[in-house]
Protein backbone atom coordinates (compact mmCIF):
# COMPACT_ATOMS: atom_id res chain seq x y z
CA UNK A 1 0.00 0.00 0.00
CA UNK A 2 1.22 3.63 -0.80
CA UNK A 3 1.91 5.82 1.67
CA UNK A 4 -0.96 8.45 2.79
CA UNK A 5 -0.30 12.04 1.38
CA UNK A 6 -3.12 13.48 2.27
CA UNK A 7 -5.71 12.37 5.66
CA UNK A 8 -8.84 15.05 6.11
CA UNK A 9 -10.38 14.12 9.41
CA UNK A 10 -13.77 15.34 10.80
CA UNK A 11 -13.49 18.30 8.14
CA UNK A 12 -16.01 21.09 8.33
CA UNK A 13 -16.83 24.41 6.83
CA UNK A 14 -19.78 26.63 8.32
CA UNK A 15 -20.99 30.13 7.01
CA UNK A 16 -22.91 31.84 8.86
CA UNK A 17 -25.84 33.50 6.96
CA UNK A 18 -29.08 35.78 7.94
CA UNK A 19 -31.18 32.46 7.75
CA UNK A 20 -28.84 30.45 10.12
CA UNK A 21 -25.68 28.66 10.03
CA UNK A 22 -25.31 26.61 6.12
CA UNK A 23 -23.29 23.24 6.54
CA UNK A 24 -21.39 23.56 3.50
CA UNK A 25 -19.19 20.76 4.59
CA UNK A 26 -20.41 18.42 6.94
CA UNK A 27 -17.86 16.36 8.99
CA UNK A 28 -16.28 14.46 5.99
CA UNK A 29 -12.97 12.06 6.50
CA UNK A 30 -10.88 10.61 3.90
CA UNK A 31 -7.93 9.70 2.68
CA UNK A 32 -5.61 9.66 -0.30
CA UNK A 33 -2.82 7.52 -0.86
CA UNK A 34 0.81 8.88 -2.91
CA UNK A 35 0.33 9.35 -6.45
CA UNK A 36 -3.31 8.35 -6.59
CA UNK A 37 -6.63 10.40 -7.31
CA UNK A 38 -9.54 10.98 -5.62
CA UNK A 39 -12.72 11.63 -7.58
CA UNK A 40 -15.25 13.70 -5.93
CA UNK A 41 -18.51 14.16 -7.38
CA UNK A 42 -22.14 15.32 -6.52
CA UNK A 43 -24.59 17.87 -7.99
CA UNK A 44 -23.95 21.91 -7.49
CA UNK A 45 -24.00 22.81 -4.29
CA UNK A 46 -23.25 19.56 -2.57
CA UNK A 47 -19.59 21.46 -1.43
CA UNK A 48 -17.46 19.46 -3.26
CA UNK A 49 -15.40 22.92 -4.93
CA UNK A 50 -15.40 23.89 -1.11
CA UNK A 51 -14.04 20.65 0.21
CA UNK A 52 -10.88 20.92 -2.34
CA UNK A 53 -10.72 25.21 -1.07
CA UNK A 54 -10.49 24.10 2.52
CA UNK A 55 -8.03 21.43 1.90
CA UNK A 56 -6.18 23.82 0.59
CA UNK A 57 -6.22 26.33 2.98
CA UNK A 58 -7.96 28.65 0.45
CA UNK A 59 -10.83 28.66 3.17
CA UNK A 60 -10.61 28.32 6.40
CA UNK A 61 -11.97 25.39 8.28
CA UNK A 62 -14.47 25.56 11.25
CA UNK A 63 -13.22 22.63 12.86
CA UNK A 64 -11.59 19.22 11.56
CA UNK A 65 -7.77 17.96 10.43
CA UNK A 66 -5.73 18.49 7.39
CA UNK A 67 -3.26 16.04 7.49
CA UNK A 68 -0.38 16.65 4.29
CA UNK A 69 2.33 14.62 4.60
CA UNK A 70 1.55 13.91 8.87
CA UNK A 71 1.47 17.81 9.38
CA UNK A 72 -1.78 19.18 10.49
CA UNK A 73 -1.81 22.02 8.45
CA UNK A 74 -5.19 23.67 9.60
CA UNK A 75 -2.60 24.60 12.34
CA UNK A 76 -0.51 26.09 11.09
CA UNK A 77 0.22 30.21 10.88
CA UNK A 78 0.71 31.82 7.54
CA UNK A 79 4.11 32.47 7.21
CA UNK A 80 4.20 28.30 7.71
CA UNK A 81 1.55 28.05 5.36
CA UNK A 82 3.06 29.98 2.74
CA UNK A 83 6.07 27.55 2.77
CA UNK A 84 3.90 24.88 2.27
CA UNK A 85 1.87 26.66 -0.38
CA UNK A 86 5.09 25.11 -2.97
CA UNK A 87 3.60 21.24 -2.09
CA UNK A 88 0.01 21.48 -2.85
CA UNK A 89 -1.61 23.68 -5.55
CA UNK A 90 -4.90 24.37 -7.62
CA UNK A 91 -6.25 24.03 -11.05
CA UNK A 92 -9.61 26.40 -11.34
CA UNK A 93 -13.05 25.46 -13.29
CA UNK A 94 -12.78 28.46 -15.07
CA UNK A 95 -9.23 28.89 -16.76
CA UNK A 96 -10.92 32.44 -18.06
CA UNK A 97 -11.42 34.41 -14.65
CA UNK A 98 -8.52 32.17 -12.71
CA UNK A 99 -5.86 34.10 -15.31
CA UNK A 100 -4.88 38.11 -14.55
CA UNK A 101 -5.95 39.06 -18.28
CA UNK A 102 -3.43 41.87 -17.92
CA UNK A 103 -0.80 39.72 -18.05
CA UNK A 104 1.03 37.48 -20.19
CA UNK A 105 1.46 33.60 -20.27
CA UNK A 106 5.27 34.11 -19.69
CA UNK A 107 4.22 36.63 -16.95
CA UNK A 108 1.64 34.08 -15.42
CA UNK A 109 3.75 30.92 -15.10
CA UNK A 110 6.26 32.78 -13.28
CA UNK A 111 4.90 34.43 -11.03
CA UNK A 112 4.94 31.72 -8.35
CA UNK A 113 8.52 31.15 -9.38
CA UNK A 114 9.20 34.61 -8.60
CA UNK A 115 7.30 35.13 -5.43
CA UNK A 116 9.36 32.09 -4.20
CA UNK A 117 12.46 32.99 -5.59
CA UNK A 118 12.75 29.50 -6.80
CA UNK A 119 15.03 31.13 -10.28
CA UNK A 120 16.27 34.45 -9.62
CA UNK A 121 18.17 34.94 -13.07
CA UNK A 122 15.72 36.48 -16.14
CA UNK A 123 17.62 33.88 -18.40
CA UNK A 124 17.26 31.20 -16.56
CA UNK A 125 13.29 31.97 -15.34
CA UNK A 126 12.62 32.65 -19.24
CA UNK A 127 13.86 28.89 -19.66
CA UNK A 128 11.87 27.46 -16.90
CA UNK A 129 8.81 28.96 -18.59
CA UNK A 130 9.55 27.34 -21.73
CA UNK A 131 10.04 24.04 -20.38
CA UNK A 132 7.10 24.29 -18.36
CA UNK A 133 5.23 25.93 -21.63
CA UNK A 134 6.28 22.40 -23.33
CA UNK A 135 5.69 19.70 -21.03
CA UNK A 136 1.79 21.03 -21.16
CA UNK A 137 2.03 21.41 -24.49
CA UNK A 138 1.49 24.83 -25.44
CA UNK A 139 4.07 26.30 -28.45
CA UNK A 140 6.51 28.51 -27.61
CA UNK A 141 5.57 31.64 -29.80
CA UNK A 142 2.63 31.90 -27.02
CA UNK A 143 4.92 33.09 -24.02
CA UNK A 144 4.35 36.73 -24.79
CA UNK A 145 -0.02 36.46 -25.68
CA UNK A 146 -2.62 37.26 -23.18
CA UNK A 147 -5.26 35.60 -21.79
CA UNK A 148 -7.99 36.46 -24.37
CA UNK A 149 -5.30 35.71 -27.16
CA UNK A 150 -6.37 32.36 -26.54
CA UNK A 151 -8.90 29.57 -26.70
CA UNK A 152 -10.12 27.69 -23.36
CA UNK A 153 -8.05 24.58 -23.97
CA UNK A 154 -4.72 26.59 -23.94
CA UNK A 155 -5.81 28.73 -21.15
CA UNK A 156 -6.31 25.95 -19.10
CA UNK A 157 -3.23 24.25 -20.26
CA UNK A 158 -1.51 27.53 -18.60
CA UNK A 159 -3.11 26.86 -15.55
CA UNK A 160 -1.84 23.75 -15.29
CA UNK A 161 1.58 25.11 -16.19
CA UNK A 162 1.48 27.34 -13.22
CA UNK A 163 0.45 24.83 -10.72
CA UNK A 164 3.39 22.81 -12.06
CA UNK A 165 5.66 25.46 -11.54
CA UNK A 166 6.55 25.07 -8.13
CA UNK A 167 6.95 21.21 -8.52
CA UNK A 168 3.98 20.54 -6.12
CA UNK A 169 3.25 16.51 -5.00
CA UNK A 170 -0.47 17.48 -4.65
CA UNK A 171 -2.98 19.36 -6.83
CA UNK A 172 -7.09 19.83 -6.46
CA UNK A 173 -8.10 19.81 -9.92
CA UNK A 174 -11.20 21.70 -9.29
CA UNK A 175 -13.43 20.51 -12.79
CA UNK A 176 -10.67 21.56 -14.48
CA UNK A 177 -12.64 20.49 -17.54
CA UNK A 178 -16.03 20.89 -17.35
CA UNK A 179 -15.96 24.52 -19.12
CA UNK A 180 -13.93 23.23 -22.06
CA UNK A 181 -15.51 21.34 -25.82
CA UNK A 182 -15.56 17.47 -25.61
CA UNK A 183 -12.54 16.93 -27.92
CA UNK A 184 -10.68 19.70 -25.53
CA UNK A 185 -11.65 17.81 -22.76
CA UNK A 186 -10.14 14.37 -23.49
CA UNK A 187 -6.87 16.13 -24.20
CA UNK A 188 -6.17 17.70 -20.85
CA UNK A 189 -7.67 14.35 -19.23
CA UNK A 190 -4.77 12.53 -21.09
CA UNK A 191 -2.05 15.56 -20.37
CA UNK A 192 -3.22 15.07 -16.40
CA UNK A 193 -2.60 11.55 -16.51
CA UNK A 194 0.38 11.69 -18.41
CA UNK A 195 1.82 14.32 -16.13
CA UNK A 196 0.56 12.41 -12.77
CA UNK A 197 2.98 9.25 -14.08
CA UNK A 198 5.60 11.45 -15.07
CA UNK A 199 5.91 13.58 -12.24
CA UNK A 200 4.04 11.01 -9.43
CA UNK A 201 1.72 13.86 -8.75
CA UNK A 202 -1.65 12.87 -6.53
CA UNK A 203 -4.70 14.67 -7.11
CA UNK A 204 -8.44 15.62 -5.62
CA UNK A 205 -10.47 16.00 -9.06
CA UNK A 206 -13.80 17.42 -8.35
CA UNK A 207 -16.38 16.77 -11.08
CA UNK A 208 -20.56 16.72 -11.83
CA UNK A 209 -19.23 14.33 -14.64
CA UNK A 210 -19.42 10.69 -13.72
CA UNK A 211 -18.35 9.51 -17.27
CA UNK A 212 -14.92 11.73 -16.89
CA UNK A 213 -14.31 10.62 -12.90
CA UNK A 214 -14.18 6.49 -14.11
CA UNK A 215 -12.03 7.08 -16.74
CA UNK A 216 -9.62 9.74 -14.71
CA UNK A 217 -9.81 8.49 -10.71
CA UNK A 218 -8.38 5.49 -8.72
CA UNK A 219 -11.05 6.00 -6.07
CA UNK A 220 -14.82 7.77 -5.86
CA UNK A 221 -16.50 9.73 -3.26
CA UNK A 222 -19.87 10.76 -3.68
CA UNK A 223 -21.30 13.52 -1.72
CA UNK A 224 -24.53 14.80 -0.93
CA UNK A 225 -25.50 18.48 0.82
CA UNK A 226 -21.80 18.69 2.17
CA UNK A 227 -22.14 14.96 3.56
CA UNK A 228 -20.21 12.19 1.96
CA UNK A 229 -22.83 9.23 1.33
CA UNK A 230 -20.59 6.67 -0.43
CA UNK A 231 -17.02 6.14 -1.11
CA UNK A 232 -15.27 3.23 -2.84
CA UNK A 233 -12.42 2.07 -5.35
CA UNK A 234 -13.93 3.55 -9.06
CA UNK A 235 -14.57 0.10 -10.43
CA UNK A 236 -16.31 -1.09 -7.30
CA UNK A 237 -18.41 2.20 -7.31
CA UNK A 238 -19.32 1.75 -10.77
CA UNK A 239 -20.16 -2.13 -10.80
CA UNK A 240 -21.71 -2.20 -6.87
CA UNK A 241 -23.69 1.11 -6.00
CA UNK A 242 -25.00 0.83 -2.97
CA UNK A 243 -26.52 4.05 -1.99
CA UNK A 244 -29.83 4.97 -3.49
CA UNK A 245 -28.02 8.67 -4.48
CA UNK A 246 -25.34 6.99 -6.09
CA UNK A 247 -28.05 4.91 -7.86
CA UNK A 248 -29.91 7.28 -9.36
CA UNK A 249 -26.25 9.26 -10.40
CA UNK A 250 -25.19 6.20 -12.00
CA UNK A 251 -28.44 5.72 -13.98
CA UNK A 252 -28.35 9.30 -15.77
CA UNK A 253 -24.98 8.56 -17.62
CA UNK A 254 -25.80 8.22 -20.98
CA UNK A 255 -25.01 5.30 -23.17
CA UNK A 256 -23.43 5.43 -26.16
CA UNK A 257 -24.73 2.87 -27.95
CA UNK A 258 -27.70 2.73 -30.41
CA UNK A 259 -30.54 0.78 -29.40
CA UNK A 260 -29.42 0.46 -26.06
CA UNK A 261 -31.51 1.72 -22.89
CA UNK A 262 -30.61 1.71 -19.18
CA UNK A 263 -33.44 2.29 -16.48
CA UNK A 264 -33.60 5.93 -15.32
CA UNK A 265 -34.00 6.17 -11.37
CA UNK A 266 -35.54 9.98 -11.71
CA UNK A 267 -35.35 11.91 -7.88
CA UNK A 268 -38.54 13.12 -6.80
CA UNK A 269 -39.23 14.99 -3.72
CA UNK A 270 -37.68 18.58 -2.18
CA UNK A 271 -33.89 18.87 -1.53
CA UNK A 272 -33.23 19.50 2.29
CA UNK A 273 -31.91 22.81 2.71
CA UNK A 274 -28.09 22.74 3.83
CA UNK A 275 -29.02 26.02 6.62
CA UNK A 276 -29.52 24.18 9.82
CA UNK A 277 -30.37 20.66 8.75
CA UNK A 278 -31.71 18.42 11.47
CA UNK A 279 -30.27 15.31 12.60
CA UNK A 280 -31.29 12.88 10.25
CA UNK A 281 -30.35 11.34 6.23
CA UNK A 282 -29.63 14.33 4.32
CA UNK A 283 -31.03 12.50 1.26
CA UNK A 284 -34.55 11.42 3.21
CA UNK A 285 -36.94 13.36 1.13
CA UNK A 286 -35.83 12.35 -1.98
CA UNK A 287 -35.01 8.58 -1.37
CA UNK A 288 -38.29 6.09 -1.98
CA UNK A 289 -36.45 3.74 0.13
CA UNK A 290 -36.34 5.79 3.38
CA UNK A 291 -37.54 4.03 6.49
CA UNK A 292 -38.51 5.55 10.42
CA UNK A 293 -34.78 5.18 11.24
CA UNK A 294 -33.71 7.39 8.53
CA UNK A 295 -35.54 10.41 10.16
CA UNK A 296 -33.96 10.01 13.49
CA UNK A 297 -30.40 10.08 12.73
CA UNK A 298 -27.61 10.63 10.72
CA UNK A 299 -25.86 7.48 9.50
CA UNK A 300 -22.19 7.66 9.51
CA UNK A 301 -19.93 6.19 6.63
CA UNK A 302 -19.30 2.67 7.22
CA UNK A 303 -17.06 -0.25 5.68
CA UNK A 304 -19.56 -3.04 3.65
CA UNK A 305 -16.52 -4.60 1.46
CA UNK A 306 -12.85 -3.94 0.87
CA UNK A 307 -12.45 -0.08 0.53
CA UNK A 308 -16.36 0.36 -0.09
CA UNK A 309 -17.80 2.46 2.56
CA UNK A 310 -21.56 3.93 2.41
CA UNK A 311 -23.51 6.11 4.67
CA UNK A 312 -27.05 4.45 4.71
CA UNK A 313 -29.56 2.77 7.23
CA UNK A 314 -30.53 0.75 5.30
CA UNK A 315 -27.56 -0.99 3.05
CA UNK A 316 -28.28 -4.45 2.20
CA UNK A 317 -31.79 -4.07 2.72
CA UNK A 318 -32.92 -3.16 -1.23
Amino acid sequence: MSTPILEVRNLKKYFKTPRGVLHAVDDISLTIEKGKTLGIVGESGCGKSTTGRVVLRLLEPTSGQILFNGTDIAKLRKSQLHKMRKEMQMIFQDPFSSLDPRKTVNQIISEPIIEYKIIKDKTDLEKRVLELMETVGLAERLINTYPHELDGGRRQRVGIARALAMEPQFIVCDEPVSALDVSIQAQILNLLKKLQKKMELTYIFITHDLSVVNYFADDIAVMYLGQLVEKAPAEELFANPTHPYTKALLSAIPVPEIGRRKERIILKGEISSPIDPPDECRFVKRCSCAGDQCRKGCPELKEISKGHFVACWRTGEF
